[in-house]
């Protein structure tokens, strides 16, 4: 039976949209295959870890039947990708999914439809707000590099999403460093407060266009829903008590110096060179009119930047992870940034210049 007959370059689109969850080893065999279902022209593919579910759409089925099978994802990834651009087709016969194109034939094994785990959707949503897809993927840029990794404070391994009111919110911490992004939202929406999976973020991140199609976020008790084009994908949310996010950020910091982004990135970058494998730490003496950057390491070399900044505060002597720095560098698409600080044991505050939407916030280290 003919489920699928199309150009290969079609069907890889929605194959590499649901692939990227699939886990190459699991204690569920199943789990590493994707679920096709074909309705008639409508095939639809999804995939699953049992935290996180993504399906898509395509309309090129074949025949007026309704089909459901499961096959290994990455398996017919590959083989579609090694495949030169031309027409492709699936067949199922005898629980083989065939796949054809030209003179090349590959028979995969499959695992029944009813077999497969499948998210169980939320039927209630407490909130539902719609955003521009690259509005929302600018939001998650500015923050998920300060995400935790695998950390024993499981709420830190993920992004804090906050709607209330107009504004939607969204909060990273690994406990070191913590990124604040807001955005203006349409409507006014009573405060709710989820976390989502690292994960989920990150796919997020590969999923979302930078265009100005709407993305539609549902938020229930325990699941969170995100629709967009074809693509709909719905995550567990993390259980746990978030940081109270407001009181880490500084507010009355009375040493601030603006300064080029390029500019700070390339010195840090330089002095980073020569900062201790193990800590990365490099040291910042800010003085009247000079930021000096310095840094060395166990072979008793040495680094030394210096850049002019127009600054008449105190004289500070501060130490920070450098890879901190440079983190919140290279995804901030700005000209310059403003820097705040209070005294050495007191953490510095990174922002936009006239630009309350974005605050970053690093703990000092000693050097």
């Amino acid at each position: 039976m003919q489920l699928v007959k199309t150009e290969r370059d079609n069907l890889l689109r929605p194959l590499q949209t649901v692939s990227g969850i699939v886990e190459r080893r699991h204690t569920l065999p199943i789990l590493a295959n994707l679920l096709i279902t074909k309705t008639g022209a409508d095939v639809s593919f999804l995939s699953t870890d049992l935290e996180l579910q993504i399906t898509t759409h395509a309309d090129f089925g074949t025949g007026s039947d309704q089909v459901a099978t499961t096959v290994a994802a990455r398996k017919l990834l590959d083989i579609l990708r090694a495949m030169p651009p031309g027409e492709v087709s699936l067949d199922l016969t005898d629980k083989k999914l065939t796949v054809r194109s030209g003179k090349s034939r590959f028979a995969l094994q499959t695992l029944a439809a009813d077999e497969f785990p499948t998210v169980n959707q939320a039927t209630e949503f407490g909130a539902s707000l719609s955003v521009p897809q690259k509005a929302f993927r600018q939001l998650l840029g500015m923050v998920h590099f300060a995400m935790a990794q695998q950390d024993i404070r499981y709420y830190l391994n993920g992004m804090l999403l906050v709607a209330d009111g107009d504004q939607l919110m969204a909060v990273t911490t690994d406990g070191h460093r913590l990124a604040f992004s807001s955005m203006k939202i349409e409507g006014s929406l009573a405060r709710q407060e989820v976390i989502i999976p690292r994960k989920t973020i990150l796919e997020l991140q590969r999923l979302l266009e930078d265009i100005d199609d709407s993305l539609v976020i549902d938020i229930a008790a325990s699941q969170v829903k995100f629709a967009f084009g074809q693509v709909e994908l719905v995550s567990k949310l993390v259980e746990g008590k978030f940081p109270d996010f407001q009181r880490v950020i500084p507010k009355s910091h009375k040493n601030t110096f603006l300064i080029g982004r390029e500019e700070l990135q390339r010195s840090l970058q330089r002095a980073a060179i020569l900062s201790s494998d193990k800590f990365k730490g490099v040291r910042c003496l800010i003085e009247l009119g000079q930021l000096k950057i310095m840094s060395t390491n166990a072979d008793q070399e040495e680094a030394q930047e210096e850049l002019e900044i127009a600054y008449q505060g105190d004289s500070v002597d501060i130490g920070f992870n450098v890879t901190y720095l440079l983190d919140v560098l290279a995804n901030l698409k700005i000209d310059m940034l403003q820097v705040s600080f209070g005294d050495p044991s007191s953490s510095a505050l990174i922002t936009i210049p006239e630009n309350d939407e974005f605050k970053y916030v690093v703990m000092p280290m000693r050097i």
